[in-house]
């Protein structure tokens, strides 16, 4: 099937296997003579579906047994209060640190002040100058040796990847050179998860809504350390609750079952397709590719810190801003969907999710050039 190229920034592209294998099962899951949007989440026929996710999930990642795997709702969004909601009564402080890299950081550390108190442990808000090199807000990030993090938190919270700034965050602070040895490190992975390995010893809580990498929308994936259950303030609501929602084996209320489902099926696409290592791998080439067409052109740039780039979201833009209208009408033409930015930052952004494969990137720079060859 010929496709266009879509580079959204989520919900996502998916894997096309991943899709025909949903629209082959829509009206009859493996002869059970239902679609899996009609079954009961109590039925023994989602009950594998859920067990076969967690599995697989568990394999790709190489999620230690003292997480909690979760499939919960609300995406990320309902993750900034789920988060202090179950862990800012843990040490009895009330306090947590958060680390502003961007929007969704500072949307993280805006809802958590409903919650106790906040403190900003680092922050790109402020230019900044780096190897005799100006950048602008949210273009840079510190380095993690200048954090701030008070010793009694009950966390720190991090963005791993900021998708409209394209900042990502690949090393993991060491807490014990911060001061904070016990703090745990609560990790918002929502756009890059399954995109590279994950140190789980340095982390208490991953979280991301699966709509990137992982599925469609609708689920979010949450892995708890178990050592952090059962710390929920009072008036936590009981479907936010991580120890509720673990024993019941995340089916506390009426999952979100089809996307459970088609979250299944990318697992063991990915499985097919190399695991985790070769996403990685694929992620990196394609960055690349990209990256390094915009740097040697004339008519585009990227203006974040080269040592702190998002693969999965490439911001550019053209610096006759007056070619945005054309650039978007002619690559929408070409087959090349959904490439305008953020309207915070504006220009363009392509998504290169894990479902993106590096043809589409090809494809992509080949029409940046042609256009730059007509407009440059």
């Amino acid at each position: 099937m010929n496709r266009p190229w879509n580079f959204a920034a989520g919900p996502s592209t998916l894997p096309l296997e991943v899709l025909q294998q949903a629209a082959a099962e829509m009206c009859d899951w493996h002869g059970s003579g239902t679609s899996v949007m009609e079954m009961s989440h109590r039925s023994k026929q989602f009950g594998r579906i859920r067990d076969e996710a967690e599995a697989d999930l568990r394999s790709l990642l190489a999620v230690p047994d003292d997480f909690e795997v979760l499939f919960m709702q609300g995406g990320g969004s309902a993750q900034n209060a789920i988060v202090p909601l179950n862990l800012i009564d843990r040490t009895g402080s009330g306090r947590a640190d958060y680390v502003l890299s961007g929007h969704w950081a500072r949307k993280s550390w805006t809802e958590a002040q409903r919650y106790g108190d906040i403190a900003v442990a680092a922050t790109a808000e402020a230019p900044a100058e780096i190897d005799g090199r100006s950048y602008g807000p949210w273009c840079w990030l510190p380095e993690t040796s200048r954090w701030h993090v008070r010793p009694d938190a009950a966390y720190l919270h991090l963005c791993a990847n900021e998708t409209i700034g394209g900042i990502e965050q690949t090393v993991m602070p060491d807490m014990a050179a911060l001061g904070a040895p016990d703090v745990p490190v609560v990790a918002d992975m929502s756009s890059n998860i399954l995109t590279r390995p994950v140190d789980f010893s340095q982390l208490g809580v991953v979280y991301g809504g699966a709509q990137k990498n992982a599925g469609p929308a609708g689920v979010t994936l949450a892995f708890v350390r178990k050592d952090l259950l059962g710390h929920a303030m009072p008036h936590c609501p009981s479907v936010f609750d991580y120890a509720s929602v673990a024993k019941a084996q995340s089916m506390f209320n009426t999952p979100p079952t089809y996307a459970i489902y088609m979250a299944g099926l990318v697992f063991k696409w990915l499985l097919a397709h190399g695991g985790v290592a070769a996403m990685a791998a694929a992620s990196q080439r394609k960055s690349q590719t990209l990256y390094g067409y915009i740097d040697s052109s004339d008519i585009y740039e990227n203006r974040v810190d080269p040592a702190r780039r998002s693969r999965m979201n490439v911001p550019f833009l053209l610096r006759d801003e007056s070619l945005n209208a054309s650039f978007l009408a002619e690559s929408e033409a070409a087959g090349l969907l959904a490439l305008k930015g953020h309207k915070s930052v504006g220009g363009m952004r392509a998504s290169l999710y894990n479902a993106m494969p590096l043809e589409g990137v090809l494809a992509l720079v080949d029409f940046m050039r042609d256009f730059e060859a007509r407009h440059g």
